[in-house]
């Protein structure tokens, strides 16, 4: 990677870093998530449907500021946080939690598409011979939903990698500690000569996301394949 100056390295690292940290760290809940809002009928579960993809409609800038208001060292949350030591303002980790944040809806709508595709009667089955509902779970309903878990695992990450608005309102523009993709991209545009450097980040943003959905489709074609024959 010669052709990339160290800033514009070090904002690719810090994108792949905060894509994959966002991810990870959100699909058990994503997971659990959608499991409930296809199997599960219950109070509040048209609420819990509504704020897993208020940040599909919501100005990313808005999502960001109730980060900020949440998260932030004097919010109600990051108060807490940062008594153990985890910072989310301003740094890396809350690149993290606003990508992870914009991302999950994705996440979750992918896994519950393949939540429902799903016979509910080889749940029923595995039931019904004795094993407890978290055996059930993890040997019958994860392998059929396999497909989709690694489809909305996939997608969360590009969209982590391209998420811009709210990251930047929550942990702002700092080259070196919050600067990911977009926002380095955004901050070429306004420096004069900056065309080329912006040019360079935009074709590496273009090139991952294409990555990502075609090796989304590959991973779940060949995960439903080997699902069908086992």
């Amino acid at each position: 990677m010669d052709w990339l100056s160290p800033e514009e390295w070090q904002a690719v690292a810090l994108s792949l870093r905060v894509a994959f940290w966002a991810t990870l760290v959100s699909l058990p809940l994503g997971i659990m998530t959608a499991y409930a809002l296809a199997r599960w009928r219950f109070p509040g579960r048209q609420l819990l449907n509504g704020l897993v993809h208020l940040p599909l409609i919501l100005p990313p800038v808005a999502t960001g500021y109730l980060l900020l208001l949440a998260f932030g060292v004097r919010g109600p949350l990051g108060g807490l946080f940062a008594e153990v030591g985890i910072v989310f303002a301003f740094r890396w980790t809350g690149a993290a939690l606003a990508a992870a944040v914009m991302a999950f809806p994705l996440m979750v709508r992918a896994i519950r598409l393949s939540i429902e595709a799903a016979d509910p009667k080889l749940e029923q089955a595995g039931a019904t011979l004795g094993a407890a509902s978290p055996w059930v779970f993890a040997t019958v309903t994860l392998p059929l939903v396999l497909p989709g878990i690694v489809a909305g695992a996939i997608l969360a990450f590009a969209k982590a990698m391209g998420e811009f608005g709210a990251t930047i309102t929550f942990v702002s523009n700092i080259p070196g500690q919050t600067q990911t993709l977009p926002t380095a991209i955004y901050a070429f545009l306004q420096t004069p000569g900056g065309e080329a450097s912006a040019l360079r980040l935009v074709g590496i943003a273009v090139i991952v996301s294409m990555a990502a959905l075609l090796l989304s489709e590959l991973v779940a074609r060949r995960v439903a394949r080997r699902v069908a024959g086992a």
